[in-house]
């Protein structure tokens, strides 16, 4: 049944459609007007926030790669709790450890050198310059390394690959990616393997293009290879300057290289960190926001990890010292293996799950757009744009996912929480951008089980999961303005009277109206359905501001 609030609601939406449809101009409230009281969430969030702590977290968790398990990422679990009870959070912050469906994987050593005619060996490979080579659940060799031949297999991933070569014991080099290479090379017996892929976006520049950039040559995406005790072996990533060098070895004779590994794993169990701002009213239902904690880099994810911490820390300060009212439903802070934790943390508190009204993921929030190449984006909550393409509202890199438009569900975090990204943007000359949705983070494992949830984060970032993410391509001022945005929209919707209800819903109303007059101008094949399919969805979204009031 339609509460007393949502009827008005959905009406004006309705009726600015059939007037959108007969030709008239309704007039169009600014879409970026948001409740006075986020505002002063967004002044209490940019006050507060602590740069100097968010870049010293960045910082320390820089210097490891973090995999639930490992050393690396429980100091940095540790560090994320205390950091949380010197902020006030000594009560309401713990330390949560789980069955851990990683290895605890890290290494002291991985280096691959090049064994020249006279006995010497030329390193183009190593932990101490390019940091993260070596392949995640790659496994030691004895001590001192071993030798191998080195076969280059083309691509490496396709039968044909490996016509007319002996590959059994050597070490395989192709393009594919590090998975695929090694479990065609290893399925022939090889030792182990080195793969050379890159994305196009971090490519060196073509031949006859004037010297690019330094890291351009030295630059790798780390990756993983299967684990697998019985076979006990390894994976490299190449730089373009080390493949280069290893082909053009290759194409003057044999070749053969040493492989020297120092690796652990430690079986250690998973762990997560929990905080809380608990509600005064409505204490069971909750706002999740969630960082991840693991991977190497130092944006991806360390500014999510310090972007949230920082803010949570501003958050809980004010309150204490009576600059923000306490939220009527509780804020829930999630530090986390990504996916699989937020996956654990619905399995192992199942009533608090299904009380989850929203959930905002952390992913990426700092980069230096300067230097990383990366646009701020919210990536929305499914709706009809993940369905139907248009050049104006594009994809990331990244790329689509297939969407049903059956599961459409029309909400108001979309409108809501861009529209307090612009304020924030206007105060601060911040860019604010969204893509439609496209998975891939935590906020797909809350919106699978129904929570509108939506990602923050940067990209196309041509450091993206390489050895070049490193702090000094991370911006504090980033880190701020996400944690507004993301902090005033969150206690908002912790906290929204019926007024800020029905502000809320002529927001989305307004955005509704202007999605569907740009959908009408659209000289698509699908113009029809698409507008057809934005009406329901914007119809549903003003409705559910109804779920806001308290």
């Amino acid at each position: 049944m339609v509460s007393r609030v949502t009827r008005p609601l959905a009406l004006a939406l309705a009726l600015s459609v059939t007037a959108c449809a007969a030709g008239n101009r309704v007039p169009v409230p600014v879409t970026d007007r948001i409740p006075a009281r986020a505002e002063r969430a967004i002044d209490v969030v940019l006050d507060g926030f602590d740069r100097d702590a968010a870049m010293g977290h960045v910082q320390f968790m820089s210097q490891y790669w973090r995999l639930a398990g490992n050393d690396g990422f429980d100091r940095s679990i540790d560090r994320i709790h205390q950091r949380l009870i010197d902020a006030g959070f000594a009560a309401d912050a713990r330390i949560h450890s789980y069955p851990n469906q990683g290895q605890g994987w890290d290494h002291s050593a991985g280096t691959l050198a090049l064994v020249n005619a006279d006995g010497t060996e030329t390193p183009v490979l190593s932990k101490e310059r390019e940091r993260l080579a070596l392949a995640i659940n790659s496994f030691s060799t004895p001590a001192g390394g071993t030798v191998f031949t080195v076969v280059d297999t083309g691509r490496g991933d396709r039968a044909a690959d490996y016509a007319g070569k002996d590959v059994k014991g050597a070490l395989v080099l192709g393009d594919a990616d590090a998975g695929r290479l090694w479990r065609e090379a290893t399925s022939r017996g090889a030792a182990g393997v080195v793969s050379t892929a890159l994305p196009s976006y971090i490519r060196p520049t073509p031949p006859g293009v004037p010297e690019p950039p330094r890291d351009e040559w030295d630059i790798l995406q780390w990756s993983s290879i299967p684990y697998d005790r019985a076979k006990q072996s390894f994976g490299f990533k190449a730089s373009p300057r080390a493949a280069a060098t290893m082909r053009a070895r290759l194409a003057a004779g044999p070749l053969r290289a040493r492989v020297t590994i120092a690796s652990t794993f430690t079986g250690r169990p998973a762990r997560m960190v929990m905080a809380e701002i608990r509600g005064t009213s409505r204490a069971a239902e909750r706002i999740v926001v969630a960082a991840h904690v693991q991977e190497p880099g130092a944006n991806d994810n360390a500014s999510g990890t310090a972007t949230l911490l920082e803010m949570a820390a501003a958050m809980r300060r004010a309150i204490r010292r009576g600059s923000l009212p306490p939220p009527a439903r509780t804020l829930t802070f999630l530090f986390i293996d990504e996916i699989s934790g937020s996956r654990q943390w619905i399995k192992d508190h199942p009533e608090q799950a299904t009380q989850v009204k929203w959930m905002f993921s952390l992913d990426m929030t700092g980069e230096d757009t300067a230097k990383t190449g990366g646009s701020f984006l919210v990536e929305r909550w499914p709706d009809p744009g993940a369905v139907y393409d248009r050049a104006w509202d594009p994809h990331s890199e990244w790329g689509r996912s297939e969407v049903d438009p059956k599961t459409l569900k029309g909400d108001i975090i979309n409108d809501l929480h861009l529209a307090v990204a612009r304020r924030v943007g206007a105060r601060t000359g911040w860019v604010v951008r969204s893509n439609p949705y496209e998975g891939g983070s935590d906020h797909t494992v809350f919106g699978s089980q129904g929570v509108p949830s939506i990602l923050d984060w940067h990209f196309t970032d041509r450091y993206y999961h390489t050895n070049v993410d490193t702090p000094d391509k991370v911006s504090a001022a980033e880190m701020r303005n996400v944690a507004a945005a993301v902090g005033a929209t969150a206690w908002l919707m912790a906290s929204a009277t019926a007024g800020d209800a029905r502000e809320v819903a002529q927001l989305v109303a307004a955005a509704g109206r202007a999605r569907l007059d740009r959908e009408r101008a659209e000289t698509a094949a699908n113009r029809d359905a698409a507008v057809a399919a934005w009406t329901t969805w914007y119809e549903e979204a003003v409705a559910s501001a109804s779920r806001l009031g308290n």
